[in-house]
């Protein structure tokens, strides 16, 4: 098969790329610069000139913030370009994997999002990110995926992961929030399942890709810190209003797993493990 990732110089991006290429696949990365989702000729020239069997869109515009003053430019990356490019594969009849997030939902529940609970978008990014969901789907409602992720970290990139580990450098203690839940998630571990995903022809839809379990943002440093060798106590817990945004940050980020073994595929394993195992390519 022919892979084509865009966005492939982001922190996810790169991942899959770099899996793809140890697993010896045919596989062109474009990063922003390649290749502009939103300009429909170039996204036609792409599919033209890489005829692409998989395509794996890493392409977004994440700046949650940004967002809610930008909202127009959020919607023609996150939303305008996945329907460029689930278009172009639904004419070619290739398959497309698009990298969604948790904020499609509202982020207020206290049980574990399922890949059919009902979205609920409570900010600019994603609503732009829920556009995009639904475009891929309905240009391609057998062999489009769409893939939510969250609490990415990973070797690539800016990151909450490598910046508590600066930060245990730099400062005696730190106040970190303790009243969002979520899944710390390493991107490789996301790559490997996007692999999964598009060697799996039967498998369309929405999955929900994050690590077992779940915690807090100060569960995660005081891990950290653990890992490395610090005192966890260092670390202490504050409020998310003591840390306001022009987005508000969901409160519950847990999303549930249940499609991947309905497909007989590989379950995620818990974020600590994913954590400890990732820690020698962060460091």
């Amino acid at each position: 098969m022919r892979w084509l990732v865009t966005g492939a110089g982001g922190m996810l991006g790169h991942d899959v790329l770099g899996r793809l290429r140890a697993d010896r696949a045919e596989v062109v990365g474009l990063t922003r610069t390649d290749l502009d989702v939103t300009d429909a000729a170039a996204v036609e020239l792409a599919f033209t000139e890489h005829r692409p069997d998989v395509v794996v869109n890493c392409a977004a515009y994440t700046a949650v913030d940004d967002a809610e003053a930008h909202e127009e430019d959020a919607l023609a990356i996150n939303g305008d370009g996945p329907r460029l490019l689930a278009r172009a594969a639904a004419a070619r009849g290739s398959r497309l994997l698009h990298i969604s997030t948790d904020y499609v939902f509202a982020g207020d529940g206290t049980e574990p999002y399922a890949e059919d609970a009902k979205p609920a978008p409570r900010t600019a990014y994603g609503r732009t990110k829920l556009v995009g969901e639904e475009a891929v789907l309905d240009a391609l409602p057998t062999t489009g995926v769409v893939v939510r992720t969250a609490w990415l970290y990973g070797a690539h990139g800016s990151n909450f992961v490598r910046t508590m580990m600066r930060l245990e450098k730099e400062r005696d203690t730190l106040e970190v929030v303790a009243d969002q839940r979520g899944q710390p998630t390493w991107t490789a571990d996301v790559a490997a399942r996007l692999v999964e995903l598009g060697n799996r022809p039967d498998a369309a839809g929405i999955f929900h890709a994050t690590s077992a379990g779940e915690a807090t943002w100060c569960d995660l440093a005081r891990e950290v810190f653990q890992l490395l060798g610090a005192d966890p106590g260092r670390v202490r817990p504050t409020t998310t209003e003591k840390f306001p945004r022009p987005a508000p940050r969901p409160a519950y980020s847990v999303l549930g797993h249940d499609r991947w073994a309905d497909f007989g595929m590989t379950t995620a394993c818990d974020w600590r493990d994913a954590l400890r195992d990732a820690f020698p390519s962060l460091r």
